[in-house]
């Protein structure tokens, strides 16, 4: 099987132009809700951190 370097560039450019791209809105709007999730995320994982600790420490020095 033979590697035709034009063919592919050709290939791979019209597969480019049948991609439809988001506009600005729209990546905005999903940049957004990542990072919206990002952000819940890690406040969930810190409390999660802080009561997992907390149970820990409870667990190895005794009621407090």
């Amino acid at each position: 099987m033979a590697f035709a370097p034009v063919k592919f560039v050709a290939e791979v450019r019209a597969e480019a132009a049948r991609v439809t791209w988001p506009g600005r809105r729209e990546t905005l709007v999903t940049t957004g809700l990542v990072l919206a999730m990002a952000a819940v995320s890690a406040v969930f994982f810190f409390a999660v951190d802080l009561g997992v600790g907390a149970l820990v420490r409870v667990m190895f020095t005794g009621a407090s």
